[in-house]
């Protein structure tokens, strides 16, 4: 994984968990429904930025690799982005 990219992606992780703690709190609290909902929906937004990061990963390492490779390899990479993006359902 790329330092960068994988020193950002935990820190998401570590947002992330802290969010869904909060979120969890104000369910045990018995929080205004719209309240939670907002804070569910930035989990939500959370985890786009972080899949977002992880793709970028995947794209700059084992897809440019496989892409190299050619043939299978480079199917099977095309197989993955399209299951990745729920495009590979028929």
């Amino acid at each position: 994984m790329i330092d960068d990219i994988k020193k950002r992606a935990l820190h998401r992780t570590s947002i992330l968990e802290g969010q869904l703690r909060g979120i969890a709190r104000m369910i045990e609290n018995e929080e205004y429904c719209m309240d939670i909902i907002t804070q569910s929906r930035a989990v939500q937004r959370s985890l786009e930025s972080l899949n977002r990061l992880l793709l970028e990963n995947h794209l700059r390492t084992h897809v440019t690799e496989m892409f190299e490779a050619g043939g299978d390899a480079r199917e099977t990479a095309v197989g993955e982005l399209l299951k990745a993006f729920d495009f590979d359902k028929k």
